[in-house]
């Protein structure tokens, strides 16, 4: 799925289609909440929890390779087999 049809969708169709079909490539805390980033498709989506609960407050979407900047320490990438 393109970032733009990602972004029309309502935030529940968001999670879920990140749960499917992204791959979650760090997690990390900031202040209260719990971060998650994940790439989908042609952008990165970062999933913002309160930290200790599973529901989800807003999921911040970007293209740009700046926005890794913060998890570059934490990204975990797959391991080939």
């Amino acid at each position: 799925m393109k970032f733009t049809e990602f972004k029309q969708l309502h935030m529940y169709r968001q999670a879920e289609h990140l749960r499917r079909h992204g791959h979650l490539l760090a997690e990390r805390r900031q202040d209260s909440f719990r971060l998650r980033l994940f790439a989908a498709g042609d952008f990165y989506a970062e999933e913002w929890c309160e930290w200790g609960e599973e529901r989800i407050l807003f999921i911040h979407l970007f293209q740009h390779p700046a926005g890794l900047h913060d998890y570059l320490e934490g990204i975990r990438l797959p391991e080939e087999l």
